[in-house]
């Protein structure tokens, strides 16, 4: 299985996971949109959808940088026909774009309220919305949210109730459009990780360098993501996906490379059900 000549239209791609996305399918000769907000350079985030493009061309696919807000229903639509437009189609959308704010009610102003469930939940449906006409035309179409699995324990609710609706919100896109797409033969999956990431989010909002110390770098999330796109969209869909556990699947052994430190020194993520397997090789990496 290859991505060579597939187009993947990524959300939030200029950096972290969204641009490791797109690199790992950029080296088959995957043809990768980039769009995000971020034209000019940012004071605290690094690279802009211009840079993020020159790394996919590097790594050996073609790009198509684009301006892209995903709460404005036009730029979506004219994102999606530019798209198509250059590339000719659409084969995997990735729903990456995201905000966060680990805020309890009294303290997440209804400005930080309408952000979130405006990027993570209407987003995913908007930019889903126009790029499933040309996903139907595809005959390996993906649509891969990361949204974490639907875990209804209140523990995810009661410290961000805000955010967690957000968050889950993007999940209950794949569990509703897994369902309605199978006619169509469009996958829809969710791809969340164990552990924290190494990301400007990390980075900025959460805990600083010392939580990045103790986090596996983005290239776990696009590896992960590879390893969905490559599967059959008419059987493999619907699944909320854990990121080391669908490279165990894949035959991979050894997760050491994914970061500095070994696997009991990692910070988890949220959302992580309690009976989420942990096989012997990635514990003891």
């Amino acid at each position: 299985m290859s991505l060579k000549g597939r187009v993947l239209f990524i959300t939030g791609g200029s950096r972290g996971i969204g641009l490791e996305i797109g690199k790992r399918a950029a080296q088959d000769g995957a043809k990768v949109v980039l769009a995000a907000k971020t034209a000019e350079p940012h004071p605290k985030l690094p690279g802009t959808i211009f840079t993020a493009a020159e790394e996919i061309i590097d790594a050996g696919g073609e790009a198509l940088p684009l301006v892209l807000d995903v709460r404005d229903e036009q730029n979506v639509r004219d994102a999606v026909e530019q798209t198509v437009s250059h590339f000719g189609g659409i084969d995997i959308c990735v729903n990456n774009a995201s905000a966060i704010s680990l805020t309890n009610t009294p303290d997440t102003d209804m400005k930080r309220y309408d952000l979130m469930h405006q990027i993570n939940g209407r987003g995913t449906y908007l930019v889903s919305k126009y790029c499933i006409p040309h996903l139907k035309n595809s005959n390996k179409a993906h649509i891969l949210n990361l949204a974490p699995p639907l875990d209804m324990k209140p523990k995810w609710f009661g410290p961000h109730l805000a955010y967690t609706m957000a968050k889950f919100t993007m999940s209950m896109c794949v569990l509703g459009m897994a369902e309605e797409l199978k006619p169509d033969r469009i996958a829809v999956n969710g791809l969340w990780p164990r552990t924290a990431i190494a990301t400007a989010a990390v980075k900025n909002v959460l805990g600083g360098e010392e939580l990045m110390n103790i986090s596996r770098t983005p290239e776990i999330m696009a590896d992960a993501a590879y390893e969905i796109f490559i599967q059959d969209p008419s059987s493999f869909t619907g699944n909320f996906c854990i990121d080391d556990l669908i490279l165990y699947e894949a035959g991979i052994r050894d997760f050491s490379k994914y970061a500095d430190v070994p696997f009991d020194k990692l910070a988890l993520d949220f959302f992580l059900p309690d009976d989420t397997p942990l096989p012997s090789e990635i514990k003891n990496s």
